[in-house]
């Protein structure tokens, strides 16, 4: 269903964001990205007590690519 959209103001904007007004029938990312983290690296919250006694991250990947993506401008 159409929408109407009144003024619109876009302060700023991400080089990988999506900005879209009305109707759209897929809307997909143009990055990615990969994080390697080790144990306890996302902990967040107050008085937090964590035990790590041995903490490795693998970071091998024998993958060339991930996620492909195809970008049609």
């Amino acid at each position: 269903m159409p929408a109407i959209v009144g003024a619109v103001k876009i302060n700023a904007i991400g080089s990988s964001s999506v900005f879209n007004i009305g109707d759209v029938f897929t809307i997909s990312p143009a990055s990615t990205a990969k994080t390697f983290a080790g144990a306890g690296s996302f902990n967040t919250g107050d008085y937090l007590k964590i035990r790590n006694d041995y903490s490795a991250t693998n970071t091998y990947d024998k993958d060339i690519a991930d996620a492909n993506i195809n970008t049609i401008i």
